[in-house]
């Protein structure tokens, strides 16, 4: 029996195995880098050991300083969690060498399937379906790989010149060293790439490159093996929303699979998993399109995605997870799908700026409605609300890993009733201090498409919906979590420019801040916010976004660009306004530099303006500011050299991720002030770009 485990984890995942051994009655130790020191999975656990660093290389990825951190603690047992060393063979074999029960399959199936090329030609020899791939490791060039792939494809029903390819990287996941090249693409280029980010992220360079099979839906099987020859198919899980190849939202079961595919495809990976004497918790991962079904590879550890079978099967997999890793029997058959189970990812990130991650302070995160936490569904419930977050309000979301800050889960008797609860919870969250992906989760999950299950791997690329307009207020604004565009103009706009709901929202700011101005006041602070008994000049209130213009008088109150619109209350953090006979109330928060306003008809992000600002900082025209911290990889300019729009001048990386910074329009490279190995701060003036004349 296990009765104190070491997670080898942080964030969400390393909460969430702490929640089932609390339940389980089983002793916790946390690991913690020292950007970490604060984070929630380090006070929760009953011992925490810190792993010098800040780097995942220098901590989490240290499986020699894991090793001794669960030694030095007392710890039995070590569960991986997801990423970092979940699946290292090499980990998992320290584990067990000193002593120490391992929470995971076997090192050797964890090799075997470690690297995807391997596990392709595994998975081709036990008569599992597979897509042609082609090694390019350290020791085959870029050329090489590039005569081999069009040697192959060419001799196929379409040529390389009118396909797409994917390369990947053959360890890890994640969407890290992965790249589409588009026919006629630079094949050598995407290589190099990915191998850098392979390396960084997994230590290992080593990519392939296979036919990108379009429009295809990405499905995959949970699996669950004990280690007397049970071996589990926990029903598919739908997983095809992707950016950056990187899943967004998750279902349980697909919306497409019809229950002759879903017996072919359960099949499939039960014989996956006997074929390398899987044991433990894993995922087979398919690419499905019309009637094609090709392997896609083996995750040999738990999925971030795990909740959405958790909550149609009603089974805890880490509880089963750490059962089977005690030597427990499986039943002979799982327990049986009801329901439906919808996941969505919330992530620290623009999507209207290339998905950029972001970095700063979380002031709040707060979701309506939440029935659980890194739990399943209580027995017997037909509906529920999750939320599994590595985050609490007020931590500092750095730079170091990955920015998800939370999954929310929606579980219901259908698909129709799943999908429509779950958005209205992310409509309705509060989501204060980052820019966030929560709009663009709102717009998937309310898109007639995706409500039609007509979902692939190229989802939000074909609606655009990125870029798209507000699910919530339905303006191209910056709304909800979004904040204001580094192409905002440096004036406020007039009133009447802006749409009904920023301005509503913009004048419920205003109001509150006249009424926490007239609450700290020393003399009259009983009179309404803003009062004026005698009509004059009106108040006026300039945000980045809009400008609000309004009098509060003894007559009520009037506010330029909304003629309907009446005072109900104001108070600091409240704000209720009437317009058009309908009562609407506004929540204000204010922060330093920025306020949030959250309602029924859409959550707004303000920037208030100073009502006598300073001279501003010089910054050169054509500036390229570092959009947040990280590390300049490479130059790809010199100075005096020309340049297109949208060349790639250099490459930052950040949260695990390469950023191409690139040159807003045509003109000459007037300075360049980084070099490769720098590490920079945002804002800072990485080069400048003197545009061309015209």
């Amino acid at each position: 029996m296990i009765g104190r485990l070491l997670v080898a984890n942080r964030g969400e995942i390393a909460r969430r195995v702490l929640r089932t051994c609390r339940d389980l009655g089983i002793e916790t130790v946390a690991v913690f880098s020292d950007a970490d020191a604060d984070a929630p999975h380090a006070a929760e656990a009953d011992h925490a050991v810190r792993l010098p660093g800040a780097e995942p290389a220098a901590t989490y990825l240290s499986a020699a300083k894991v090793v001794e951190a669960a030694l030095r603690a007392g710890a039995d047992a070590v569960h991986p969690g997801y990423g970092f060393l979940s699946e290292n063979a090499a980990f998992a074999r320290a584990v067990l060498d000193a002593g120490l029960t391992w929470v995971g399959p076997p090192p050797e199936a964890v090799a075997a399937m470690g690297s995807k090329i391997r596990a392709k030609a595994l998975m081709a020899a036990a008569g599992v379906p597979v897509l042609p791939g082609f090694t390019a490791g350290p020791d085959r060039s870029a050329d090489d790989l590039e005569r081999d792939v069009r040697a192959l494809i060419e001799r196929g029903p379409a040529p390389v010149g009118r396909r797409a390819l994917l390369v990947k990287a053959s360890a890890g996941g994640g969407g890290r060293g992965m790249r589409v090249v588009e026919p006629g693409g630079d094949l050598a280029a995407a290589i190099e790439s990915a191998r850098r980010e392979a390396e960084a992220a997994f230590g290992d360079g080593t990519v392939f490159v296979e036919p990108l099979l379009e429009r295809a839906r990405h499905v995959e099987v949970q699996i669950m093996a004990d280690r007397h020859g049970t071996v589990w198919a926990l029903g598919e899980r739908e997983c095809s929303i992707q950016r950056r190849h990187q899943k967004v939202i998750e279902e349980a079961p697909s919306p497409a699979i019809s229950p002759a595919a879903r017996v072919r495809l359960c099949h499939a990976a039960v014989t996956a998993a006997r074929a390398v004497g899987y044991v433990g918790a894993g995922t087979v991962e398919f690419l499905v399109a019309d009637d094609t079904v090709a392997f896609l590879e083996m995750n040999t550890r738990l999925q971030v995605e795990h909740p959405v079978t958790e909550c149609v099967h009603g089974v805890d997999l880490v509880e089963l997870q750490i059962r089977v890793a005690e030597g427990a029997r499986l039943p002979e058959t799982p327990p049986r799908a009801t329901g439906h189970a919808v996941e969505a990812r919330l992530y620290a990130e623009d999507p209207g700026r290339d998905w950029l991650p972001q970095a700063g302070v979380l002031h709040l995160l707060d979701v309506p409605g939440v029935d659980v936490r890194f739990a399943p569904p209580p027995p017997g419930a037909s509906r529920c609300l999750r939320l599994d977050s590595g985050v609490a309000n007020g931590c500092e979301i750095g730079v170091h890993y990955d920015p998800m800050l939370a999954k929310v889960v929606s579980y219901a008797p259908d698909r129709d009733e799943a999908v429509r609860r779950l958005a209205a919870a992310l409509a309705g969250a509060r989501i204060h201090g980052l820019v966030t992906n929560r709009d663009l989760l709102v717009r998937v999950l309310r898109h007639e498409a995706f409500r039609a299950g007509n979902t692939h791997t190229g989802f939000l690329a074909e609606h655009d919906l990125a870029a798209a307009p507000s699910a919530l207020t339905g303006a191209a604004v910056p709304t909800g979590s979004a904040g204001p565009s580094p192409a905002a103009p440096a004036s406020p706009p007039g009133a009447g420019q802006g749409p009904p709901v920023l301005l509503l929202s913009a004048l419920a700011a205003a109001l509150a801040q006249a009424a926490a101005n007239r609450a700290a006041a020393p003399v009259q602070a009983g009179l309404p916010a803003g009062w004026r008994n005698v009509v004059s000049q009106p108040r006026r209130t300039d945000f980045a976004e809009a400008r609000v213009s309004y009098l509060l008088t003894r007559d009520g109150l009037r506010a330029e660009g909304l003629p309907d619109t009446s005072l109900v209350s104001a108070a600091p953090d409240l704000v209720v306004l009437e317009t058009s006979g309908v009562r609407h109330r506004f929540a204000v928060a204010r922060y330093d530099g920025v306020t949030h306003v959250d309602s029924p008809l859409g959550p707004v992000r303000l920037t208030p303006l100073p009502r006598f600002p300073e001279a501003a900082g010089h910054t050169a025209p054509g500036s390229l500011l570092a959009p947040m911290p990280g590390t300049v990889l490479r130059v790809e300019v010199k100075p005096a050299g020309l340049v297109t729009a949208g060349q790639t001048v250099l490459v930052l990386e950040a949260m695990k991720m390469e950023h191409r910074i690139a040159a807003p329009a045509a003109g000459t490279v007037s300075a360049v002030n980084v070099a490769p190995g720098d590490r920079v701060e945002a804002g800072a003036v990485l080069a400048v770009i003197e545009e061309s004349g015209g």
